[in-house]
């Protein structure tokens, strides 16, 4: 009879940054009905989903931010808070890079130390998922510093994953494509802006355009990291799981 790994998660702390957007809330969900004691933070004051809550503006109480991961000492991490513009290599400023930068790779950077430092002195095996995009793995004209900022956590995955393997701490990536979340709206309006497009119209047009012929949803994601925090990715590191519908062929 086969042993198979369980996707189980009862007994495992699970912090989950930006959890107040579908995908977040979505893993929130999924942690929660396995088992696990879920964590969560965004920008956001209000929450109402199943997770102890804190807010924290990741720019600006960093530190503070971390201090909270030390105290937690989560077994899994799900690295996803971040932010999304638009703009023309003649258009995207510095002011741009500054918060697309500030928020998607150092408070990114920042919160995957704290919880890489506190699995180490706890001595516990764990798992960190960084989401990334499609976005990381090829540049667009419109999506410079956001292209840049993803290709980057691709990166410190990898380089993280192999600082942190004798530790049995596990590190991978999720690059999420086109998701139908709430996050389209704003996405779609930029487009608009940009391209002289109809609203709705992008959506639907990169929908279409998916292999598979449509978005994908939060769930989709979600299970993806469910398999990444569970055993049944126990012998996986330093890897993206591309969750896309095949836009992107690696």
């Amino acid at each position: 009879m086969i042993n198979a790994a369980p996707t189980d998660l009862t007994g495992k702390t699970c912090l989950i940054t930006g959890a107040f957007g579908g995908i977040g809330a979505s893993v929130v969900e999924h942690f929660s009905a396995l088992g696990a004691t879920v964590y969560a933070t965004d920008i956001s004051e209000t929450y109402s989903g199943d997770a102890i809550y804190r807010q924290f503006d990741l720019i600006d109480e960093l530190s503070d931010a971390c201090d909270w991961v030390k105290k937690i000492k989560p077994d899994v991490l799900f690295n996803n808070a971040a932010i999304f513009d638009m703009g023309s290599i003649l258009d995207a400023d510095l002011e741009q890079y500054d918060r697309l930068f500030g928020l998607n790779v150092r408070a990114f950077y920042a919160v995957m130390q704290a919880t890489a430092k506190s699995m180490v002195i706890n001595e516990k095996p764990g798992s960190i998922i960084n989401v990334a995009s499609q976005a990381g793995h090829r540049g667009e004209a419109l999506v410079a510093h956001y292209c840049a900022t993803k290709a980057a956590v691709i990166s410190y995955t990898q380089s993280t994953a192999l600082a942190l393997a004798s530790y049995k701490v596990r590190v991978n990536a999720i690059s999420p494509g086109v998701i139908d979340t709430p996050m389209w709206k704003h996405v779609d309006a930029l487009f608009s802006k940009f391209e002289g497009k109809e609203l709705g119209q992008k959506k639907q047009e990169v929908g279409e355009a998916v292999p598979l012929g449509h978005m994908g949803s939060a769930s989709d994601v979600a299970r993806a990291a469910v398999f990444l925090a569970s055993d049944q990715s126990s012998y996986m590191t330093a890897q993206t799981i591309c969750i896309d519908g095949g836009n992107v062929l690696r």
